[in-house]
């Protein structure tokens, strides 16, 4: 087996990779969780689809960055990590890719055109795009931490059909609950009227499969695949905070249940992660073959010139998100009203296209 006891800067980008891939689960969970809704809560009406779209207009492609830095943060840090990764599942990935270039054009083109036939068919390419990356968002970061076949090249031999057991298929099950019910919790703090309450119903019965089906995933994941006992801290953590919101939603605690689904879902992430540590992928076929935060990572220089630029860049970043949820922080309303803080948008998609279009 290669090295296993890692470095304090290959520890450091791991966790950094962690909470990139938690920030993504986090804020664009509640993303897919809206455009599943779209089935559910927008059922029949063309009208109410649009205010819940409305909730992550401003805000659902910033939160894709933290896939594209986690991506790339494991490209440069944990380069035969990304190999492996990314060339064993393959055909899961490529279809998560696909289903977000999808994504954009159901929010670019929904719009352009009032036609009830055009905007339904673009909220079916919505509610698609909402449901599939979490199933195989699901399904991948189970086979990642249950572990896949890997040869002395560090080829996956794992087919696709072994990537579809059973411990995955209920990881992406929960996936899709988890953020469902995230997404829904986000509509009761960011609508009015009938929606917000046919959101907060919702809530009460889509907790209980999530809390049940979550924590069967979880504890089957820290018996059979854990690499240490410390994992069960956020697993309780992950388990007391999705329990809490039926009472905080009975309770009208809209924005706490919000919090709740929040902390369920980093908790969740965080005992993935911890869970995996010191292997980024194991092999289930020859454990001398698995991948260590030790012998995937780049060069101690290459992390160094990494961990500067990180201090220097990710602060602003997350500077800037906070600013984009606090201008759009206000519930939106139904009909033909415009977003709170759309004013500010339209100016500045105004100077960006005036940016742009100069000759």
């Amino acid at each position: 087996m290669g090295p296993i006891d890692p470095t304090a800067l290959q520890t450091i980008w791991f966790i950094l990779i962690a909470v990139l891939f938690l920030g993504y689960f986090v804020l664009e969970g509640f993303d897919f969780g809206v455009q599943m809704n779209l089935a559910s809560l927008g059922k029949g009406s063309r009208e109410r689809r649009g205010t819940m779209l409305k909730t992550i207009g401003p805000v659902w492609d910033g939160n894709e960055v933290w896939l594209l830095v986690g991506g790339g943060a494991m490209f440069a840090a944990f380069p035969e990590w990304y190999a492996t990764l990314f060339s064993g599942f393959y055909l899961a990935l490529l279809l998560i890719l696909v289903a977000l270039i999808l994504r954009v054009c159901a929010f670019k083109w929904r719009s352009k055109r009032s036609d009830a036939r055009w905007e339904n068919s673009w909220d079916a390419v919505h509610i698609i795009t909402g449901f599939l990356p979490a199933l195989l968002w699901g399904v991948a970061f189970s086979n990642i931490v249950a572990g896949v076949g890997i040869d002395e090249n560090s080829w996956v031999t794992t087919s696709l059909l072994g990537l579809l057991n059973p411990f995955a298929l209920l990881g992406g099950i929960v996936f899709v609950l988890l953020f469902w019910l995230h997404g829904t919790a986000y509509l009761a703090i960011r609508t009015t009227g009938a929606l917000r309450a046919d959101a907060n119903r919702q809530i009460t019965w889509l907790a209980w499969p999530t809390i049940v089906l979550g924590a069967v995933y979880l504890i089957w994941n820290q018996l059979a695949h854990s690499h240490t006992w410390l994992a069960w801290l956020p697993l309780l953590i992950a388990a007391v905070a999705l329990v809490a919101v039926v009472p905080l939603n009975r309770m009208g605690r809209e924005g706490a249940a919000f919090v709740a689904t929040t902390v369920g879902i980093g908790a969740a992430a965080v005992h993935l992660f911890l869970g995996l540590f010191p292997y980024v992928l194991p092999s289930s076929t020859d454990a001398a073959n698995s991948l260590t935060v030790a012998n995937a990572s780049s060069s101690e220089h290459t992390l160094l010139v990494m961990t500067i630029a990180g201090v220097v860049l990710l602060p602003i970043v997350i500077a800037y998100q906070i600013w984009a949820y606090w201008v759009f922080r206000h519930r939106v309303t139904g009909g033909d009203s415009p977003a709170p803080g759309a004013e500010l948008l339209e100016k500045a998609r105004g100077g960006y296209r005036r940016a742009f279009e100069q000759d």
